[in-house]
């Protein structure tokens, strides 16, 4: 894929894509709040740090040389 391809792409990910990973995870995190009561607060930290983490594996590739020029 060429550079601007991806720049394309990767404007299209977090435009779009990131803020629904966001609703996603926080909804995940509210469900568990609801089915196993409230967690300690560095248990909670740690699953959105794994969780902000985790969205950006699968799109590592796509993000490389963005700040590049042409």
């Amino acid at each position: 894929m060429d550079l601007k391809t991806r720049k394309r792409w990767s404007l299209v990910i977090l435009l779009i894509g990131l803020p629904l990973y966001i609703v996603v995870a926080v909804t995940l995190m509210n469900w568990l709040d609801a089915r196993f009561g409230r967690q300690p607060i560095l248990i909670e930290l740690a699953v959105y740090a794994g969780l902000g983490i985790l969205w950006a594996v699968p799109f590592r590739r796509m993000f490389t040389g963005i700040g590049k020029g042409e």
